[in-house]
């Protein structure tokens, strides 16, 4: 059976050309690059390549990008190492309902270490409040984090006006971007963001490899012990091959970033206006203009998301009921639910995420088995 993979948002097929640049480095190029030889001497040199890539996709310096082993340890760098550092300026974090379970469960880590957490709500289609922002700012506020786009409704905040309200205190701004880079356009210098994550596995690089934006004259601790990698910020062999694709997929979504946006946005489009016009009784969950161009979060009355999913399944669908993180949480999504649904109507959505290898053929498969299954567990 033909896979049919609509689940982009949980993670992306490698693109053959970060693949191919990949292989070098598990065979010929293994060197330590820590090591005094010529092949360390050569993994290191072209890690650092793979950093001014990275660099450019966001537009900043190449000085200011830290590996990391994923999104989510980017994460909890940004958030712990934050609080460590500055625990004798304030103990205040703010963050929002909405935010990756990597951000949330790092903030209730350091509640129960004495800082005190404010997160904050959103509306409807899954924006904070900026007065409320403002509002939650106190003395002891070091650190607001913010998520770039909604992992699972795609809505975007307003990034820049949630920056510059930080700027005016002192704040230092951290944003988990890991869903919108590769997909909206991002200049960490002009948006005004301090800190920013990113993920390889979600641009069509491999899984296993992320990073951190820290802005130059920003301190912050020491997250991992031992050697003295990543100008001394994180310890541990550099995970090289993963560098590098990294490195070359964040090249190719810089190059082709217009040309992706426009072509995932026009399949999410047309799959949303044809699912209006032939399934009754839904609900589109999120923004319809600030949003990720190719995330559709729908809910189907009278139908459990699990059961869409499987049936979805047994025609080589791949689709989702929410973020891959919490796939076996029985709980209606904390996300769903905090723009307003109600339990029965969180979990009856459906999250597809489409990708630059999708077509409109794939779409209409899609749509046609997605309509025979909504109308058979309905009259189950």
């Amino acid at each position: 059976m033909d896979t049919y993979y609509f689940d982009n948002a949980a993670t992306t097929k490698v693109k053959k050309e970060v693949l191919q640049e990949m292989l070098p480095y598990y065979s010929e190029k293994y060197g330590n690059p820590s090591a005094v030889y010529a092949i360390a001497r050569e993994a290191k040199k072209d890690i650092e390549k793979s950093r001014e890539k990275v660099a450019n996709l966001i537009g900043c310096d190449k000085k200011e990008i830290y590996f990391t082993a994923s999104g989510s340890e980017a994460d909890n760098t940004a958030i712990k190492s934050i609080a460590y550092k500055n625990r004798f300026k304030g103990n205040h974090i703010i963050t929002s309902k909405i935010e990756h379970h990597a951000i949330l469960e790092s903030c209730e880590f350091l509640e129960k270490q004495g800082f005190e957490i404010t997160y904050l709500n959103v509306d409807k289609n899954g924006f904070i409040n900026l007065n409320e922002l403002r509002n939650s700012i106190r003395e002891e506020t070091i650190l607001i984090s913010i998520m770039f786009a909604n992992n699972e409704i795609g809505t975007i905040e307003p990034i820049e006006d949630i920056a510059q309200i930080a700027k005016e205190k002192n704040i230092i701004f951290h944003t988990d971007a890991v869903q919108a880079v590769g997909n909206v356009n991002i200049d960490v210098k002009s948006m005004g963001i301090d800190m920013l994550s990113l993920s390889g596995h979600k641009i069509y690089g491999p899984k296993g490899i992320g990073a951190l934006y820290v802005k130059n004259g920003i301190e912050f601790d020491k997250f991992i012990n031992g050697g003295h990698q990543e100008r001394n910020k994180r310890a541990g062999t550099e995970n090289t091959a993963g560098i590098i694709g990294l490195g070359k997929a964040s090249e190719l979504a810089k190059e082709s970033l217009n040309e992706h946006i426009k072509k995932v946005k026009e399949l999410r489009d047309y799959y949303v206006e044809q699912v209006n016009n032939k399934i009754p009784n839904i609900r589109i969950n999120g923004a319809l203009n600030a949003r990720l161009p190719g995330n559709s979060n729908i809910s189907f009355e009278g139908v459990n998301g699990n059961d869409l999913l499987l049936e979805l399944d047994n025609v080589g669908i791949c689709a989702s009921s929410g973020s891959a993180c919490n796939s076996e949480e029985t709980a209606p999504s904390h996300v769903l639910s905090a723009i307003g649904l109600d339990s029965k109507t969180a979990k009856s959505a459906l999250r597809v995420t489409f990708g630059e290898f999708n077509t409109k053929y794939e779409v209409d498969y899609l749509l046609e088995n997605l309509e025979k299954a909504v109308k058979k567990l309905r009259n189950l």
